[in-house]
């Protein structure tokens, strides 16, 4: 019996040896996926900036694209799009109820989109078909008795 047991821990050893080194194995090529996807972009805005692609002058472009380098691989920027979607979502809060939903949506990606920032904003618009309550039957009133 005492055989089985020793067998059973070891067995159990291992196979927690395995999914820690497994866990650490899928940690580490979290990290190095980051790390590549930061260093691509820094790469692409790198590129912007010599070309003379961005809004800024080329030195302030450079410092941008280091810095921001910088702290993805400290792990300081997080996904923007996320915070946009959470603060658009918030301001919705601030309608009437009726109109909290419809919001909402359009925040969402349904709809119509038009417009852009650079030509003044961006108009979302969704349509919501509401069907008029149906009119209850008329009931058949009894016929007025005749007054003599």
């Amino acid at each position: 019996m005492l055989f089985v047991h020793s067998a059973f821990c070891k067995a159990s050893q291992r196979a927690l040896a395995l999914s820690i080194f497994a866990a650490v194995l899928s940690l580490g090529s979290t990290t190095v996926l980051a790390a590549d996807t930061a260093t691509s972009t820094y790469q692409k805005e790198r590129a912007a900036c010599l070309k003379g692609q961005t809004y800024e002058d080329r030195a302030t472009c450079l410092r941008e694209a280091g810095a921001a380098l910088n702290d993805a691989r400290r792990g300081r920027l997080n996904d923007s799009s996320t915070s946009y979607e959470q603060n658009a979502l918030m301001r919705c809060n601030a309608l009437p109820a009726a109109d909290r939903e419809d919001c909402a949506r359009r925040v969402r990606g349904e709809g119509t989109v038009s417009g852009s920032v650079g030509t003044g904003g961006i108009y979302r618009e969704t349509t919501t078909i509401i069907t008029a309550p149906q009119p209850e039957p008329a009931q058949s009133m009894p016929a007025p008795s005749p007054r003599y």
